[in-house]
């Protein structure tokens, strides 16, 4: 894909997977479906750590917007699973969460992959803004430079809503639900959205 980032975001490769983890814990710090899912947020920053440094830095598509927000996509045609060098992150993450993390962690790896979509696609794993940079606009400079490649290359994007309170704001960007994912009965849902692409 073709993505102009512009001049306010900056591309991030594995040099700057500490960054994109630190950005992204922080915004999803009060996040309901990961504090369930992991407990605290000791568990839940190494888990973003993990992924950033061993999945998404490599083989997906991050950056960031100076130190107040980031982004770590998959691109079409590219591979989720888990590499084995990101196996050591997720097992400490299990060991700093709370009583019964395995189960929770294992079964929502499992919902997520069962209800991903099989036709090739922009998956947004995450997009977050510090809490302290937050109501200035910044998660929509955020999307745009990924929803703008989508648009002009015809590519649906789709993702994993865990906040309720986050869904005019993919609302207002074109996402549209899809179906709720629950991992494991009476746990917060996750809100499976698409959006097609527009006409450029």
């Amino acid at each position: 894909m073709q993505i102009d980032l512009g001049a306010q975001l900056a591309a991030a490769g594995p040099g700057e997977a500490r960054i994109i983890g630190d950005i992204t814990a922080d915004a999803f710090r009060s996040d309901p479906f990961n504090n369930w899912l992991f407990g605290n947020f000791d568990a839940m920053a190494i888990a973003f750590h993990g992924l950033a440094r061993h999945l998404y830095t490599k083989r997906g598509f991050c950056y960031r917007l100076g130190d107040h927000g980031a982004a770590m996509w998959m691109l079409p045609g590219g591979n989720s699973n888990l590499p084995p060098s990101a196996l050591p992150a997720v097992f400490h993450a299990v060991l700093r969460s709370s009583s019964g993390g395995m189960k929770r962690i294992m079964r929502t790896i499992d919902a997520m992959e069962a209800h991903h979509p099989k036709f090739p696609h922009a998956y947004l794993f995450t997009i977050g803004v510090r809490p302290s940079a937050q109501g200035k606009g910044l998660g929509r400079e955020l999307f745009k430079p990924m929803l703008a490649a989508c648009d002009r290359e015809g590519i649906p994007a789709y993702l994993e809503n865990s906040n309720p309170e986050n869904s005019g704001f993919y609302g207002a960007h074109g996402f549209e639900r899809v179906e709720m994912i629950h991992p494991i009965e009476g746990c917060p849902p996750l809100e499976a959205m698409i959006r097609q692409p527009r006409p450029v």
